[in-house]
């Protein structure tokens, strides 16, 4: 009897770690779940800030070729008043 006592009590110990060690290794397995999720997330992220990094640049090409166009009616307008000697004084 004695031995059947010492044996239970030696194998709760055991099962008490085996116990701690699946749950660990479920919230492990947890935690690399919310990592995969967070990656896939900020992969995303880094997509979309790229995406509006370049319509920025195209934005701000498209707004540098509006100025020279601006520039160069500028002139042609400078040139017209000169002709017709309408300049403001």
């Amino acid at each position: 009897m004695e031995y059947l006592v010492e044996a239970m009590m030696s194998e709760e110990p055991i099962n008490l770690v085996l116990e701690h060690l699946r749950a660990l290794r479920r919230e492990v397995g947890e935690v690399r779940d919310d990592v995969r999720d967070i990656k896939v997330r900020l992969t995303r992220i880094d997509n979309t800030v790229i995406t509006l990094r370049r319509e920025q640049a195209s934005d701000a090409e498209g707004v540098a070729h509006l100025e020279g166009r601006l520039d160069r009616f500028g002139e042609r307008l400078s040139r017209i008043e000169t002709r017709l000697d309408i300049l403001d004084s």
